[in-house]
């Protein structure tokens, strides 16, 4: 008996099928599960639409050549959103041709001394506002707020996405809270009353 995909199976089931049958409706399956959520990063990270749509169809293009590499170390979910972020970041770097958004400062942070931002701040904030507050701030730290609140990935899934120590990712989520806030602050005073 031939074995299809359909709609009530989980990815991994979907992911196992596909690499026995190669069937195209199980790879269309992933996409339409996955595709508005990985341009959906893209058009946060690059801000720019026709980028966004090209960067979706070579994201998928990589999970599609690498799926046999998926070995459900992790949720699929997140594997996909790794190869989404590590994706827009090589093109911004190479975009910018600036130093890499996730290097020094991670080595030498400056000092922040332990003021740390509630989560509520962020969270409290109108769809809207938070919008115009993560565009303001550096794209490796929108990316490190946007994996933790929106993909709710933990310290360690973060950890392996960017290849940082989980250390490392504390340290950059705090700073990425206070840029956050600070770009807030900025935000709110610029708005008339």
């Amino acid at each position: 008996m031939q074995e299809h995909c359909h709609q009530g199976m989980d990815d991994a089931d979907v992911i196992q099928t596909y690499l026995n049958t190669q069937a195209d409706l199980c790879f269309t399956l992933i996409y339409s599960r996955y595709s508005s959520k990985v341009y959906a990063k893209c058009i946060a990270l690059l801000k720019n639409e026709v980028q966004a749509r090209d960067a979706t169809q070579e994201i998928f293009m990589k999970i599609f050549l690498n799926l046999s590499k998926f070995g459900q170390r992790s949720r699929f979910s997140t594997w996909v959103y790794s190869i989404s972020y590590n994706y827009c970041i090589d093109f911004l770097r190479k975009q910018q041709k600036k130093q890499a958004l996730f290097s020094e400062e991670m080595a030498n942070p400056p000092d922040i001394s332990d003021q740390e931002v509630p989560d509520y701040e962020l969270l409290e904030l109108e769809v809207k506002v938070l919008k115009q507050v993560l565009d303001r701030i550096p794209v490796g730290d929108k990316a490190v707020l946007l994996m933790k609140y929106q993909d709710e990935m933990s310290i360690k899934e973060m950890s392996s996405v960017l290849n940082k120590s989980e250390s490392a990712i504390k340290m950059k989520i705090k700073r990425a809270k206070l840029k956050a806030l600070e770009s807030k602050k900025s935000l709110m005073a610029s708005i008339p009353e």
